[in-house]
């Protein structure tokens, strides 16, 4: 048993490289085809919206609580892993690039909503501490594509996405052939169209579930903009460029101890506090980044650009075992992906205004536009009197 969590861990952490494999690229695909640099919005918008896709198919058909967790985590790290390195065929256009993009998400879907899924049939007590870990490994996995870019240099861009594909495959074998399903896997037999409705009934999974979208907000267009900010910094200061690969990773991948120190301090203060502590602060963050992206102290930059990425993810795993906690047992992998559904369309809602304005707002001023999510978010954790786990 104990064993089982570092297995679910280390398969996330190989799967979920896929994410931003396209992003760690874009600035060659935009050299290579001649892009427009709005490139990197779309392309991270539509992975997106492919995971989207692919968690409103899973949820409709209830796929992870119809059939084998580990048999959807693993089948889904294959076909992700096949669609990521399809990227490399000759004769690659734009279109197709994101059309690929958009069925590597889709397969995202069966990897990042069912290892959580996984992992709370197996652990009750001390789930936020489990997810902590476990959306740790998603942080990392998500940076690590800018870690091999920056490595693999002076290696052609198609390296991220060979090396990518093949930790998904080799993630996905690890949950398939050593995590069999969990002892509090309850097995729905009938698909379950009215879950999309029933779930948002309890106000506790409403208010966790609502606190998680203000979050997503955030998320991912800072870590989609991470190199954007220290691109600006580069700008002002070209005979003192920062290595933008390197620091991405470092600054996205610090998320990963986050997660795993929230979700231990979840286990005494309990996951809502936690949660609300950390959203309020990345809320600040948004809030003061025109003071900090002005600055020409590199050590002020960086520092708060570290500190920000660790706020906007220690929440997360938090809002997740509130939504799992809270949510009906025999649904609880298809609650999971519903909010997860909403919670990633969110995303793509923010990132495409972030770069529709982008030309409009000075770009030290742009990422106050962050703000608005965690507002919303905290607004609904706070008004709700229910006890919460």
């Amino acid at each position: 048993m104990k064993w089982i969590l570092p297995l679910i861990v280390i398969s996330q952490f190989l799967c979920t490289s896929l994410w931003f494999a396209g992003n760690s690229i874009v600035s060659n695909l935009i050299q290579d085809l001649q892009l427009d640099d709005s490139f990197l919005a779309h392309i991270t918008s539509v992975i997106q919206f492919g995971f989207i896709s692919g968690t409103l198919f899973f949820a409709i058909f209830t796929i992870s609580d119809r059939y084998s967790p580990s048999l959807v985590f693993f089948i889904s790290s294959i076909m992700a892993g096949l669609f990521n390195i399809a990227i490399t065929l000759p004769e690659i256009t734009p279109t197709t690039i994101l059309m690929f993009r958009f069925l590597t998400g889709f397969f995202l879907a069966g990897i990042y909503p069912v290892g959580m899924k996984i992992a709370s049939d197996y652990y009750r007590k001390g789930l936020g501490k489990s997810l902590g870990f476990l959306v740790g490994a998603l942080v990392i996995g998500t940076a690590f594509p800018h870690l091999i870019k920056n490595y693999a240099s002076s290696l052609s861009w198609k390296y991220v996405l060979y090396i990518t594909s093949i930790l998904s495959l080799l993630g996905g074998s690890l949950i398939f052939l050593f995590v069999p399903n969990g002892p509090y896997r309850k097995i729905s037999s009938k698909m379950n169209f009215s879950a999309f409705v029933t779930v948002f009934k309890n106000n506790n999974f409403r208010s966790a579930a609502f606190g998680y979208f203000g979050h997503m907000w955030e998320l991912y267009s800072f870590w989609a903009f991470v190199p954007v900010m220290l691109k600006l910094y580069n700008t002002k200061h070209v005979n003192n460029e920062l290595p933008i690969a390197l620091l991405s990773f470092f600054i996205i991948a610090i998320g990963g101890l986050a997660c795993v120190t929230s979700g231990l301090l979840s286990l005494k203060l309990g996951p809502k506090k936690v949660a609300t502590a950390a959203l309020s602060l990345s809320c600040l963050c948004c809030i003061v980044s025109p003071l900090f992206l002005s600055t020409d102290s590199i050590i002020t930059l960086l520092s708060f650009l570290f500190f920000w990425s660790f706020v906007v993810i220690a929440d997360s795993p938090l809002f997740s075992t509130l939504v799992a906690q809270n949510a009906p047992e025999a649904t609880r992998g298809t609650s999971l992906t519903i909010v997860n559904c909403i919670g990633f369309a969110i995303t793509i809602i923010s990132i495409q205004t972030i770069n529709a304005l982008a030309n409009t707002i000075a770009p030290e001023y742009l990422y106050l536009l962050l703000a608005i999510g965690p507002i919303l978010g905290l607004t609904a954790l706070i008004k709700k009197s229910n006890k919460m786990y």
